[in-house]
């Protein structure tokens, strides 16, 4: 009866999906091993018989006979004496198999075996939870959410294995309840200690990436290829389509008749703007597009420094800069260069970064960010305007424009 408690412990275990008989059977033994060596000092001499379906579980400790009182290592060797109260018939030089019972380990080590058991299997399922994850990562999955902290909403799939979906990984329109579905992309799998900690993301680019290829058949099938996305989540993204086929219009097959095709990723992103444009080696062409919906007068490009200085009429700046920045802001992480846009007759024009004395770097970092390089870009709107534009201060704003009035009245 001594080894009815391990036993059930295995036959918990034996029928996991995640673990095989042969895997589990091994890390039973390993176990048993383990013990025998903190007992016995070694193992080496010991056999190990395991039938977990009828629960038999057999120890046998090998040893050779020696003459009394000439034993020099008890666990390899008996003396003759003791050998013959196994079986009268025994002489030296003889090897003598003695069953050894978990009882005889004492008490505390046969709790110690099973708690070692469970902690030995669950090892080895989160193991096979990080492999399983860690091949996943890039691609969509769908958990429920299970509990809602205010750092992370914490996931559970249909297994039971924990997901987290940080604060910064959620579109900022995001609002979920427990029990309700959730769509992401693995971003990142590690194991912590023994634990594997699994990240989802629905900020990523490639959550959008991995949208299109789910929504549009012809991106699935590869006739379309997506060259990069770029996204402010919840707000806009560009997205480069191309086709090697020229039958197939990219733009036209991923948007779909009245936006159709891809009116459920929007939905799916928050309502989040989504430009589909088409690439194309022409560098100029490309930004040009990438500006969309503005258009575009003429342009400069110093591919050494990767900036371009594009030229609008005015009422094409507002376009090319979109709220909060945002258009120019994508256009420029989508085409890898740094884009400056002036207005066309604008020669008096004074680049904002010719004021750094004045006013300080990261007001003009910001100012920029929202397409705002030069002094006049600033002057021509509103103060109202320029404050839902940035993030500064409307005192920070007047204090701007008071200087930047200062040097066109000299």
């Amino acid at each position: 009866m001594e080894n009815i408690a391990l036993i059930e412990s295995f036959s918990e275990f034996k029928d996991d999906k995640l673990i095989d008989r042969v895997t589990l059977m091994a890390i039973l033994e390993d176990v048993l091993r383990s013990a025998l060596k903190r007992k016995y000092g070694d193992d080496d001499n010991f056999d190990i018989i395991i039938n977990p379906d009828k629960g038999d579980l057999e120890i046998w400790r090998n040893r050779i006979v020696v003459a009394d009182g000439e034993v020099e290592d008890p666990n390899q060797e008996i003396e003759l004496s003791e050998a013959q109260k196994i079986e009268p018939d025994f002489e030296v030089g003889e090897d003598v198999a003695e069953e050894v019972k978990l009882i005889d380990l004492g008490r505390r080590s046969i709790l110690a075996l099973r708690q070692n058991l469970i902690a030995k299997i669950h090892e080895h399922d989160n193991t096979n939870i990080y492999k399983q994850f860690k091949d996943l990562e890039g691609e969509i999955y769908t958990a429920e959410v299970h509990h809602i902290r205010h750092k992370a909403i914490i996931l559970l799939d249909d297994e039971g294995n924990e997901i987290i979906l940080p604060k910064d990984r959620q579109i900022p329109s995001d609002f979920f309840r427990k029990g309700e579905n959730v769509r992401g992309i693995i971003e990142n799998v590690d194991l912590k200690g023994n634990k594997p900690t699994i990240i989802m993301s629905r900020t990523s680019p490639v959550f959008l990436e991995k949208l299109f290829e789910q929504e549009i058949p012809e991106v699935f099938d590869g006739l379309i290829t997506i060259k990069k996305v770029v996204r402010i989540p919840g707000e806009k993204a560009k997205v480069a389509v191309d086709s090697y086929d020229d039958r197939i219009d990219p733009v036209g097959a991923c948007v779909g008749m009245k936006g159709s095709r891809i009116h459920g990723i929007v939905r799916e992103l928050g309502n989040e703007n989504i430009d589909v444009i088409n690439y194309t080696n022409n560098l100029q062409l490309f930004i040009t597009r990438a500006l969309s919906p503005a258009r575009v007068t003429s342009m400069k490009i110093d591919e050494d420094t990767k900036r371009v200085e594009v030229i609008l009429k005015p009422e094409e700046v507002s376009k090319a800069i979109g709220r909060g920045g945002h258009n120019i802001r994508l256009a420029g992480q989508l085409t890898g260069y740094e884009i400056d846009v002036f207005r066309e007759g604008a020669e008096e024009d004074v680049e904002l970064r010719e004021f750094s004395d004045e006013i300080e770097g990261w007001i003009i970092e910001e100012l920029s960010k929202a397409g705002l390089d030069t002094a006049k870009s600033i002057l021509e709107l509103e103060v109202d305007d320029l404050v839902k534009r940035t993030d500064l201060e409307e005192e920070t704003i007047l204090d701007v424009i008071r200087i930047l009035k200062e040097e066109f009245e000299e």
